[in-house]
């Protein structure tokens, strides 16, 4: 995540904007070790998890293991996101996505926008509300 780039904010409202620089963000590739990251989040109000590739999942699991780990802070997603992809990563413990300009245009707002009733709606959620309907 080195390179400077300015990326829009995609939200469940849709996009928010371009991405506000602050001292306080700590940029994480998807490789990083949860546990060892939340040992030191001293001052650190918001985590960037690096997507390199949309169909790379590791910045997934490592957004569930921040989670687990005790993460309560903000947590984004920068990079090459999909719009199919946003509820997931609304359920794996991410705020926000951040995805470049030229994302934004091949994939709209309105496709984002699309995901956000999945993000609570899913195989495993109705299978349990099933069962417990019995």
């Amino acid at each position: 995540m080195s390179e400077e780039q300015e990326y829009i904010i995609v939200g469940d409202e849709g996009f928010a904007g371009t991405q506000n620089s602050s001292n306080a963000v700590l940029s994480l590739e998807n490789t990083a070790d949860a546990d060892e990251v939340v040992k030191n989040l001293n001052g650190v109000e918001r985590i960037d998890v690096a997507f390199p590739s949309f169909a790379d999942g590791r910045g997934f699991s490592l957004a569930m293991d921040l989670r687990r780990a005790g993460y309560k802070g903000h947590l984004r997603a920068v990079g090459h996101l999909i719009a199919d992809q946003y509820a997931h990563a609304r359920r794996c413990g991410f705020n926000d996505v951040a995805i470049s300009a030229a994302e934004a245009k091949r994939q709209p707002e309105s496709q984002w926008l699309e995901q956000v009733p999945r993000i609570n709606t899913t195989y495993q959620t109705r299978l349990q509300q099933a069962a417990l309907a019995v």
